[in-house]
């Protein structure tokens, strides 16, 4: 019982503290859009994302089984502890929660008639999602560890939270940035028992498949 809560916790931590840079694009593009529009892109914007994560995780988990596979995941994720890193250094997250309360502003941003339409936003939004949600995706099919259960329930909750609190979230990681310290341990941790994995585990591990090819 505690390991599943461990890892949904895990899951929802990870999946909150890699929004940054979602967040930030959505932010910038409903910034941009006339007030009337702005919240609706938002909302939207979450929705899209949260689609698009679960779906790729989906898949990435299933990628995950073969052979090989699961460290060179190991490695990836690796370098995405490193943008992490260099994000929290940066101030990302504080940058995000000005752009998300900006957007939300109706007395802020672009005031003049729509110059561009919401599906606009949206394909600019959607592209951008798509780009950078390879860093979520990994992180929780890698926690998740080919529990489809798990990863979906997990990702609901971060995904819910995002969609009504994302403002309130982003706030919250720039003002305690102890909370993005935390999720840069936790993904990690992640890492290192996956790059094991990746090399120990009897089905997917390396050594295993060598050893089973008579290569070893």
């Amino acid at each position: 019982m505690f390991d599943l809560v461990a890892d949904y916790g895990k899951i929802i931590v990870a999946d909150i503290v890699l929004s940054g840079d979602n967040a930030l694009i959505i932010g910038m593009a409903a910034a941009g859009l006339a007030p009337e529009l702005r919240k609706k892109a938002i909302l939207f914007g979450m929705i899209v994302a949260a689609v698009l994560r679960v779906v790729f995780a989906l898949i990435a988990t299933k990628l995950l089984g073969i052979p090989g596979l699961l460290l060179v995941g190991s490695l990836l994720l690796f370098w995405v502890c490193w943008g992490l890193y260099k994000e929290i250094r940066e101030n990302l997250d504080e940058k995000a929660a000005e752009q998300m309360e900006r957007a939300e502003d109706e007395d802020r941003g672009y005031q003049g008639k729509p110059r561009r339409s919401l599906a606009s936003a949206l394909w600019t939004i959607t592209l951008a999602d798509v780009s950078m949600s390879i860093d979520n995706v990994l992180a929780v099919a890698a926690i998740a560890d080919g529990d489809q259960t798990k990863l979906v329930v997990g990702l609901a909750i971060a995904i819910i939270a995002m969609a009504f609190f994302a403002t309130m979230i982003m706030k919250l990681l720039a003002s305690y940035p102890w909370i993005s310290w935390l999720g840069l341990v936790v993904l990690v941790y992640v890492a290192c028992e996956m790059f094991y994995k990746g090399v120990f585990d009897d089905g997917r591990g390396v050594l295993a498949y060598m050893n089973g090819t008579g290569i070893l």
